[in-house]
């Protein structure tokens, strides 16, 4: 195991810990907060398709977003977990059209799109466990976005992506590898911080 990958484990470790943490009744308020705070986006507020997940556990709360997102007429794709960790995609019908699958997930029921469809999202929410000043993030280290990435990458699509946290997951510094790319905007129910110029979307 190389240092960065040391590094990262422990940094992972470190702030789903202090996830388990937090109190439940916070939740809700915090999806509230990254609804609002999520829509007065550009990036979003200029998306006709949006590539985003349903939160689990104790994630910053999705939700609330993925609703106000659809009641404005957005198009929002929400991924599908494959087999082989890649993800296949397909539309978000609403609350009633989440389905339990494996991992504790929530996936959509409808038809399957294919792991190409990102690629037409004007915007990407990806979850996270940190970013930093450079925009660099931190995922959970499963390598199903890491593949969505450079997925976009061959594709030559830039849409904006986003990534939604709590405030202290805002850190100094995210351990990186070669394959890792930044990310235009962190949302936080305290507000919205930009590391680069959008994408065509905004």
């Amino acid at each position: 195991m190389t240092a960065e990958l040391t590094e990262k484990t422990l940094l992972r470790r470190r702030l789903l810990d202090a996830r388990a943490a937090l109190p439940p009744e916070s939740l809700g308020r915090t999806a509230a907060a990254l609804a609002e705070h999520g829509l007065e986006l550009a990036e979003l507020a200029g998306a006709s398709t949006v590539a985003a997940y349903v939160s689990v556990g104790r994630e910053p709360g999705t939700r609330a977003l993925l609703d106000a997102l659809r009641e404005r007429g957005v198009r929002v794709l929400l991924p599908v977990l494959l087999p082989d960790n890649d993800l296949d995609w397909a539309v978000y019908e609403g609350p009633g059209a989440l389905a339990k699958a494996g991992r504790g997930l929530l996936e959509p029921v409808g038809p399957r799109l294919g792991p190409e469809a990102v690629c037409a999202a004007d915007a990407v929410l990806l979850p996270g466990l940190a970013v930093d000043g450079r925009g660099m993030r931190l995922g959970r280290g499963g390598g199903s976005y890491d593949r969505v990435l450079a997925r976009l990458a061959r594709a030559g699509a830039d849409p904006a992506l986003v990534v939604l946290l709590y405030a202290n997951e805002v850190v100094a510094r995210v351990p990186e590898e070669p394959h890792d790319h930044p990310v235009h905007a962190v949302v936080t129910p305290e507000g919205v911080t930009r590391f680069r110029p959008a994408g065509p979307a905004a």
